[in-house]
């Protein structure tokens, strides 16, 4: 059906069906290989794991209830029915307006709900630049579902729709984890060929991003490279996930089958954090070196990289602008810097860190928030807007779920969005990667294409392959 805005949320709210029986198992032992079990096992359509703070990990799989949003509609599912909305260009004003009946409906009547979802990098034309840019493809995916595993230190909880979830749910807990085949690893060699791939031509897009910073149009621009990878052998995304999250030090963690786009990454940091109470955090990350297994080199690399005026310059203007989106919907004066240009460990890399905290006003809500701070500045530039008209000049194609946010966020207010780096990322018959490296006037091509080779050192050295 289609119909108009007005009360079209709370009919799909109200299709929705409770997460109405729950059940308290014992803590798993490996949490991340529990959820990545129940991620291989294809219980519903789609699913997510998604490791939060404080090493939580949740799985949440469904199909049936979920939203979608492109420039201009916002499309709802549930109980097999079909709800549109136009949005005029604003699909955040409808997502939260979406949600916020869900929040209405669910709230009471089962504990509230959590959702799970993405939102593509090209959201950020509809929001700071140019809203033809942002294309027909989805730009928002959310799924509602209909069972959720929460493993902590002290327990495990499935809450689920009905009871046959919980059984099956619980049955694949209780399994012995099977002995699977060792799927096949790229080699050393094979891997850097993989992170090496198109090289020169970055440099080339460095070179001329750095022409239009001097030239006035811009301060910074992160430009990146896409690598794509062969068709056969296919990659096993559950077996990259658990081989590359044990390599990993992320500040968030997510593989997915969801909307379209499968995934598995090993984020170094948020887009933001929002809490129940309206506390609001973002955690900018722009400046990097290498991080291997010498220590010693390691220190040399962190002193160097707080030393160097390019890596503190990135950082710096990158923090000024995530203070002034902070600012935009925070209470005046609550704005601060918990942490300022410390370093932070990332599997293959070290990068220069910060935290800015506030509260959010009263009229602000955590989507509010999302607007101002989606994309990451560290995955765009400053200012974002003329940053966005360099990577549209400069860069090969859409970025799709690249550079953008995977997020778990709840009826009651919260959400925890990932910014989408360091990923293995598939959409229908093509799997890639994809580095970037924040251009500054002082930038060397050689340095930042170096840079992006070290990123892809998280992930390429980890893909895991199906067995023929």
């Amino acid at each position: 059906m289609s119909t108009g805005p007005r009360n079209i949320w709370d009919s799909w709210a109200r299709s929705v069906t409770p997460l109405g029986r729950a059940s308290t198992l014992e803590p798993s032992p490996d949490p991340g290989g529990a959820a990545t079990r129940l991620a291989q096992a294809r219980l519903a359509g789609q699913y997510v794991v998604y490791e939060a703070e404080g090493g939580v990990w949740h799985y949440a799989a469904g199909s049936a209830v979920s939203l979608t949003a492109r420039a201009n509609s916002v499309t709802a599912r549930a109980a097999g029915r079909t709800w549109t909305s136009r949005t005029d260009g604003r699909p955040l004003t409808a997502f939260a307006a979406a949600l916020s009946a869900l929040s209405a409906t669910h709230r009471a009547a089962d504990g509230g709900r959590h959702f799970y979802g993405w939102a593509a990098f090209e959201l950020a034309h509809l929001l700071h630049a140019d809203a033809e840019a942002a294309g027909e493809r989805p730009l928002l995916h959310v799924l509602v579902p209909a069972v959720e595993v929460t493993f902590t230190e002290a327990e495990t909880v499935v809450r689920a729709v009905d009871e046959a979830w919980l059984r099956k749910v619980a049955d694949l807990l209780a399994e012995e984890a099977a002995q699977q085949p060792t799927p096949d690893a790229m080699t050393a060699e094979a891997a850097e060929r993989v992170i090496t791939a198109g090289t020169a031509a970055y440099g080339g897009v460095v070179v001329r991003t750095i022409e239009d910073i001097r030239a006035g149009l811009l301060e910074k621009a992160v430009v990146s490279r896409k690598v794509p990878l062969p068709a056969a052998p296919a990659v096993d995304f559950a077996a990259t996930y658990l081989a590359g999250r044990r390599s990993n030090t992320p500040a968030r963690s997510y593989l997915l089958d969801l909307g379209g786009y499968r995934a598995a990454g090993f984020s170094p940091e948020t887009v933001l954090e929002v809490a129940e109470n309206g506390r609001v955090s973002t955690q900018p990350l722009a400046g990097t070196r290498a991080h291997g297994l010498d220590p010693a080199e390691n220190d040399r690399r962190r002193a160097e990289l707080l030393s160097d005026p390019k890596e503190i310059h990135e950082h710096v203007v990158s923090v000024r602008l995530a203070w002034e989106e902070m600012a935009a919907v925070c209470r005046p004066g609550s704005v601060v810097a918990e942490e300022f240009m410390t370093v932070r460990s990332r599997g293959s890399v070290q990068h220069l860190a910060s935290r800015l905290a506030g509260r959010l006003r009263e009229d602000a809500g955590p989507w509010d928030a999302f607007a101002s701070l989606f994309p990451a500045i560290t995955a765009t530039g400053v200012s974002k807007r003329d940053a966005l008209h360099a990577l549209a000049r400069h860069e090969d194609g859409p970025r799709g779920l690249y550079g953008g946010a995977v997020f778990r966020g709840s009826t009651a207010g919260a959400l925890d969005a990932a910014l989408v780096l360091r990923t293995l990322i598939g959409d229908g018959d093509e799997t890639w990667l994809r580095a970037g490296a924040g251009v500054t006037a002082q930038s060397s091509p050689d340095r930042e294409t170096e840079e992006t080779c070290e990123k892809l050192r998280s992930v390429a050295p980890y893909l895991r392959f199906s067995e023929s």
